[in-house]
């Protein structure tokens, strides 16, 4: 499975090199990673189309958000889903994205793993332990909580920075002590039974996930709409179809069925909402911590960069 999830990545990333700049062509361009279930299935069932007739769309996936955020700063893309940490990176890298959407929080959607015969007990047994995530994803900040709660300082600990599919063979050959991870690849290397949760999100972080656009998007307000509905219509199809939805995403992501089944019963479902104050605030607080940490290179004002409603 490994390979062909390599194999797959590879060509999203090739193909999201080829994409054309925007250079006033109607295409609206969408990045999305195999935790995107709300737009796989606008895609599936075509429910932009119905909104949004004659509009050529281009699909692309990626293995996670920091590469769908660079993609979307180059203007290779018009809309992308990410975690709460990619924008943070982005923003603090003078990228011009912007928050346009929200979907609800999902804490129990991501986990901290150590194999299953681990010494580590406790977050703080994590000290002068190697630890694998993606750099600047969701599963970043997830790690920086855990190892705050477990009285350590970063220092404490050795990041190693590894893409899912790759982060998950270099756990399973021994090479790290923990893997910080966010469904569906949680759910996939939960089941196979060889791991434990040393912590999930829950009390650690929000785990919120964002749709961002690039700057020509937020000027479009129709087709902003026409998302968005597009998109909470999906999210309440899946909360009505939950096992027809993990049967969709297995056939689609190549994952295997339990996955994918585990992976949408622990999903939260709600509409996409604009931020307000109260999720501006919390995503804050998520750039500060990068910031106190000195792992972003300048502090950020994440209002700033969130489109208003």
């Amino acid at each position: 499975m490994h390979a062909l999830l390599n194999r797959r990545q590879a060509l999203a990333l090739a193909g999201a090199a080829a994409l054309p700049a925007r250079a006033g062509t109607p295409e609206l361009r969408i990045g999305y990673q195999k935790s995107s279930v709300n737009l796989m299935v606008v895609r599936e069932r075509r429910l932009l189309e119905a909104r949004l007739p004659g509009t050529p769309l281009k699909w692309v996936e990626f293995p996670a958000g920091p590469q769908i955020l660079e993609a979307l700063a180059v203007d290779s893309l018009d809309l992308g889903f990410t975690g709460d940490t990619p924008p943070v990176f982005a923003q603090a890298a003078g990228k011009d994205i912007w928050y346009a959407g929200l979907e609800p929080p999902k804490p129990a959607s991501s986990a901290i793993l150590v194999p299953a015969d681990s010494s580590i007990r406790t977050l703080a047994d994590l000290k002068g332990r190697r630890i694998g995530f993606q750099k600047g994803s969701s599963a970043h900040f997830l790690v920086v909580r855990g190892v705050e709660k477990g009285g350590l300082q970063w220092s404490d600990i050795t990041p190693v920075y590894l893409t899912p599919s790759d982060g998950r063979a270099a756990f399973e050959r021994g090479a790290l002590d923990a893997w910080g991870i966010w469904d569906p690849y949680y759910a996939a290397a939960e089941i196979d039974g060889r791991v434990r949760v040393l912590s999930t999100g829950v009390g650690l972080t929000s785990n919120n996930s964002y749709y961002l656009a690039s700057r020509a998007l937020t000027r479009d307000a129709r087709t902003l709409k026409a998302l968005f509905d597009s998109l909470s219509e999906a999210d309440a199809w899946v909360k009505g179809n939950r096992t027809e939805t993990a049967h969709f995403l297995s056939a689609a992501s190549g994952l295997p069925l339990s996955t994918t089944i585990r992976f949408i019963e622990r999903r939260t479902s709600g509409p996409i909402t604009r931020l307000k104050d109260s999720d501006i605030a919390d995503q804050q607080r998520v750039a500060d911590a990068f910031s106190r940490l000195g792992l972003i290179p300048k502090p950020i004002r994440v209002a700033d960069a969130v489109l208003k409603a």
